[in-house]
């Protein structure tokens, strides 16, 4: 769940952003800034195993790369996604080819997967504020109820779970799964 941190009164998106990072993060929507809640087992290890099977596949062709946590600031907000997924074209370098540190702009795939007792409206909300603001695709991952809830610019969301094949970005067309793929990714046991 994330908690709202009390300030007596509005900011603005800029001041936020002098304000030291917090662990773990806080997000700036609409002139309040909200706590993110600490990820758990389930969270964080979908979150590590996920980017990390996203990279495999996007990141020596040069096609995408899979943030984990990283703070994304536009259209007045600032989020910090549990996976932002940039198609490689799109991810900020400086003059040396180096990757910048601020991100201003949506990523292309946002990835949340919801912690037990997080409100779902507001990772829901963060999502369609991404879609309209030009992001291709958006996961909602449910561990507990082994579904995901896909997103797409101007379309109904669509439920995936068991052995529905998940829709991924066109440039990552070789990494297939179903919604049983993904979660077989929580796995810990030795078959």
């Amino acid at each position: 769940m994330l908690t709202s941190i009390q300030s007596p009164s509005k900011i603005s998106l800029e001041e936020f952003l002098l304000l030291p990072e917090t662990k773990p993060a806080s997000e700036y929507v609409d002139g309040q800034i909200y706590q993110k809640d600490m990820a758990q087992g389930k969270h964080s290890t979908l979150q590590t195993r996920f980017a990390n099977r996203i990279n495999q596949v996007g990141e020596l062709p040069k096609l995408a790369f899979a943030f984990s946590e990283l703070r994304c600031s536009f259209d007045g907000r600032s989020i910090v996604p549990d996976i932002a997924v940039f198609e490689w074209p799109r991810i900020p370098l400086n003059s040396q080819g180096e990757i910048e540190n601020r991100f201003e702009l949506a990523p292309d795939w946002i990835i949340e997967i919801l912690s037990p007792d997080q409100s779902s409206t507001r990772v829901i909300n963060k999502i369609l504020f991404c879609l309209k603001n030009k992001t291709k695709l958006g996961w909602l991952i449910d561990p507990e109820e082994r579904l995901v809830i896909v997103f797409k610019p101007q379309q109904e969301p669509e439920i995936k779970e068991n052995q529905d094949i998940l829709p991924i970005l066109d440039v990552l067309s070789d990494l297939q799964m179903s919604a049983d793929d993904l979660f077989e990714l929580l796995s810990f046991s030795h078959k």
